[in-house]
């Protein structure tokens, strides 16, 4: 075993599920590992990003996003490590650690990206919702590795399931619950991350726990913003999204304050002189030395040093991340041929669901044998009318773009006869 890390406790170690055997990795390490070999990690190549799968072969997937989202995560470690009084070699912020957040953040993400996450809430909104962060959490506690007996999940420590819970609202105590909760049934791993602090632990109030993120979590969090808010704009222009024709009729109908006026002026240039690449990923490296470290003190700073920092952006770096996602939300999120993909998903999810729910829960005498076996077993399994509407969310947010696809024109398509290709 490593070298013990005087940043962590046992607290932070203690694992959700099976004991672990000795080993020569740290336990934040052997969370790392457990996702890289997971199935739901590789699936991760053939889920959209911004662009369905496939459709550019060169821009990003879910796991190209995650592979640069960890890069950052462990840069901004190293960065706080030398920059940090509060920290040294003996008392850091481990970078396994971070690295294992960042790689798993999108994991539970569905098919055809945030419209799929859309489309599956809405057909699950009577069965407690769908939640991407929340079906991270379901991953990682309880489905991962799962073998229909007393496996649950890949044992987990406590400092990575926190580091994964970007939100700890539950479905049911959110007001009107579109995104942004924890599915009821979580209440255990919340419980679990918290149970240091009695004032809360339990409590059932909305807003409860959003002040208490640890700093792995708001570590992933910025790594997350810095990836996709730079790396958006540069993909966005490459496959002609944003060009410097449509930036200026955006800009005409925005009202632009002086920052934002020169975000964009600074931005049209480097699109001119065909540099945004390269000044772009230069940005990446002034957003990580824009973070600093500030103690703090909270229900659990004296439990653990994860909840006794906050991780401080520099404003300028916030306003360019803020500027940039403004301009791919509206220039390439909200264009005409993304929206059309959008509708295409959740047409092929919702068909899916309809031939699942009309076969499996609505006939009288139905077999069950439209979905796999592995599915049927757990619905088998299941207590629950809705543990067994889980199951089935959890088998559409598990496919692939590709594997919902060609599920669907398995169902519907009278010329798509493969059976060769099994999903």
């Amino acid at each position: 075993m490593m070298n013990a890390n005087a940043f962590y406790n046992d607290w932070d170690t203690e694992l959700i599920g099976a004991e672990r055997p000795d080993d020569y990795r740290t336990p934040f390490q052997i969370d790392r590992d457990r996702v890289i070999h997971s199935t739901a990690f590789r699936k991760l190549q053939s889920k959209t990003q911004v662009y369905l799968s496939g459709e550019y072969d060169f821009y990003r997937t879910r796991l190209t996003h995650s592979i640069e989202v960890a890069q950052i995560g462990r840069s901004i470690c190293s960065f706080l490590r030398a920059d940090c009084d509060a920290l040294d070699g003996g008392c850091f912020i481990d970078a396994d650690l971070v690295e294992a957040c960042c790689l798993s953040h999108d994991l539970g993400h569905p098919p055809f990206g945030h419209g799929g996450e859309r489309t599956l809430h809405r057909l699950f909104r009577d069965s407690g919702g769908f939640e991407g962060n929340a079906q991270t959490l379901r991953l990682i506690a309880e489905t991962l590795y799962q073998d229909n007996t007393s496996q649950r999940g890949m044992a987990p420590t406590r400092a990575f399931v926190d580091g994964i819970m970007k939100y700890k609202s539950l479905y049911s105590e959110c007001d009107h619950p579109d995104n942004h909760f924890l599915y009821d049934e979580q209440l255990r791993y919340r419980d679990f991350v918290n149970n240091q602090c009695a004032a809360l632990v339990g409590e059932q109030a909305a807003g409860a726990f959003d002040h208490l993120s640890s700093i792995e979590c708001q570590i992933m969090d910025w790594s997350d913003d810095t990836a996709y808010c730079i790396n958006d704009i540069v993909d966005g222009v490459r496959a002609g999204f944003i060009t410097v024709e449509r930036l200026e009729r955006w800009a005409a109908r925005q009202g632009l304050d002086a920052t934002e006026q020169d975000l964009f002026e600074g931005l049209l240039n480097d699109i001119r002189r065909n540099r945004l690449e390269a000044i772009f990923s230069r940005k990446i490296g002034q957003f990580i030395h824009a973070c600093r470290l500030v103690e703090i003190e909270n229900e659990l700073s004296t439990f653990s040093n994860r909840y006794r920092f906050k991780l401080k952006i520099d404003s300028s770096a916030r306003n360019q991340a803020r500027f940039f996602k403004r301009v791919a939300l509206d220039l390439i999120f909200r264009s005409a041929p993304l929206q059309q993909m959008d509708f295409k998903g959740d047409r092929v999810l919702e068909a899916i669901w309809k031939a699942i729910d009309g076969e499996c829960f609505r006939s009288e005498g139905a077999s069950k044998r439209i979905l796999p076996e592995s599915v049927f077993e757990l619905i088998s399994v299941a207590r629950s009318d809705r543990a067994q509407q889980r199951v089935v969310c959890d088998y559409l947010a598990g496919l692939t773009d590709g594997q919902a696809r060609r599920v669907y024109k398995r169902l519907f398509d009278p010329e798509y006869g493969s059976i060769v290709d099994l999903d």
